[in-house]
């Protein structure tokens, strides 16, 4: 859906601003709250009720990122609301911190006017994806929101520095994430993998990509296994997509395979109620890697880039996948099925086999909302990330990092590759050995390494951050197409 806010840079100062809502940026600092040099002035002193410094001890301010404080003051058209908004130490995560607080501060007013604190170009790029994300909604509702409850039309950033460009990336950042957001948010009962693939071809036109959709027909004839095998017990059968940005002289190839089981009941391994409410977002892996190369042009990448979105619904009838079944996937290996809720690094093995096989890539990322065990692992806040290539892991951590996404980096353990074997097949699609114990997530990476061969290869287990059930910061209740952003950061600047 669209963002109801837009973000504009607008030159001159607050007191000139015909906005309802007025922001003075707080500064922390080692001796408290501190104002930003210039923000106050050219009008506005006269119209505060106390010196800042006064209202900063008033309200109990520290300055902390997205801290914050209103009261109304005068101007020539009646009274205007004046907020304080604490920015930290003014680094590009603060500063996205402090839009996302702004933006639900502001519900209910029509526009709105931030001082920028001036901190530099990544600052202001962070803002705006904050603000953005923070304003965004997914509803099906046949009525509107309470008027106090709908976002702010606009904001505008105040200040002398040229902001034009850095908003602007941090916008194209947010609507990548908001198309990840409302792919993910989409109900199952529309949300099958047929409709995925109208929703890739509509976006492949739109961002001038070249797209492939393999049907169940064509997924047979070639030998994709492992998503058919999954898709099996569904009556709406699977897909796979491929999607391709290409740009002239491009650096290298990089290969994007996303998880995108478009509803999850466990297939005959049936998920508990609770748990199976959250299933609608289990594609959110392939619904962010077509988000990512929706924006790429955009963004101005230049490697080549190739996206794979493995979908299945993952079903149970009396043609669905049984437990100790054999699949064999792509690139010929074959794997018993010992859980049929393990299916996530099924439909990717076979991703993961193709890319290899047939689109020779320089670095292959797989995105998936994979394992409980990584979210017990690292709770929601950070994703796990498993990589067999040192520099590429360091890319991805510094990428996450910049986008306020972190990945932690969990080790490939060596001693622990048995527990994927099988006694009848190459593999089993769930840990078979318990001397180290239950390491779910480490389980299923070393399974998907099987599959990719000498290239560099990163996985990111977003099981955790993948979902939010509250409204907190830039997150929605819902999906939130974590990784999104970091991967678009790091293939800009790769």
């Amino acid at each position: 859906m669209p963002f109801a806010t837009q973000i504009h840079p607008r030159p001159g100062n607050l007191a000139e601003s015909s906005a309802d809502l007025w922001v003075i940026p707080v500064l922390s600092g080692d001796n408290g709250p501190t104002e930003v040099e210039g923000v106050a002035d050219s009008g506005l002193t006269q119209v505060l009720p106390a010196p800042l410094t006064d209202l900063f001890a008033h309200y109990s301010l520290a300055g902390k990122p997205g801290e914050s404080a209103q009261f109304p003051v005068p101007r020539d058209q009646g009274l205007v609301r004046l907020a304080l908004l604490g920015v930290g130490s003014g680094t590009p995560d603060d500063l996205r911190k402090a839009g996302a607080a702004l933006a639900r501060a502001a519900r209910g007013k029509e526009h709105v006017a931030f001082a920028w604190p001036g901190f530099g170009a990544e600052a202001a790029t962070a803002f705006a994806e904050g603000a953005l994300l923070a304003s965004y909604t997914f509803s099906l509702r046949s009525t509107e929101p309470p008027a106090d409850q709908r976002p702010a039309p606009v904001i505008d950033v105040v200040g002398p520095e040229d902001l034009a460009d850095p908003l602007d990336r941090g916008t194209r950042l947010a609507a990548a994430t908001a198309l990840a957001r409302d792919l993910i948010n989409t109900p199952s009962l529309t949300k099958d993998p047929a409709w995925m693939a109208v929703r890739a071809r509509e976006v492949a036109e739109e961002s001038g990509l070249q797209v492939r959709v393999w049907d169940e027909k064509d997924l047979e004839k070639e030998g994709f296994g492992a998503i058919l095998g999954v898709g099996r017990g569904s009556s709406r059968p699977p897909r796979l997509v491929q999607l391709s940005y290409t740009p002239e002289d491009p650096t290298g190839h990089i290969v994007l395979v996303g998880k995108g089981i478009t509803f999850d009941t466990g297939g005959l391994s049936l998920k508990p109620n609770e748990n199976m409410s959250l299933m609608k977002t289990d594609m959110s892996g392939a619904a962010v890697v077509l988000a990512v190369l929706s924006a790429l042009s955009a963004m101005g990448s230049r490697a080549r880039v190739t996206g794979l979105l493995a979908l299945a619904e993952n079903a149970f009838s009396g043609d669905a996948t049984r437990i100790g079944d054999v699949l064999t996937t792509y690139s010929g290996k074959t794997v018993e099925v010992l859980n049929s809720d393990a299916e996530g690094r099924l439909v990717l093995a076979d991703a993961l086999g193709y890319a290899v096989a047939r689109l020779e890539p320089d670095v292959i990322v797989d995105v998936a909302t994979l394992t409980g065990a990584a979210k017990l692992a690292l709770g929601t806040g950070m994703a796990a990330l498993y990589s067999t290539d040192d520099a590429l892991a360091v890319e991805l951590e510094n990428a996450g990092k910049a986008s306020g996404e972190p990945l932690w980096r969990m080790p490939l353990t060596e001693e622990y590759v048995p527990t994927t074997e099988s006694r009848v097949a190459d593999l089993a699609n769930i840990g078979t050995r318990g001397e180290f114990g239950p390491a779910g997530a480490t389980d299923a990476a070393l399974f998907l390494r099987a599959f990719i061969g000498d290239v560099a290869w990163a996985h990111l287990d977003i099981a955790g951050p993948g979902r939010s059930t509250k409204e907190s910061g830039l997150l929605s209740k819902g999906g939130t197409a974590f990784s999104t952003r970091a991967l678009l950061r790091w293939l800009a600047e790769r």
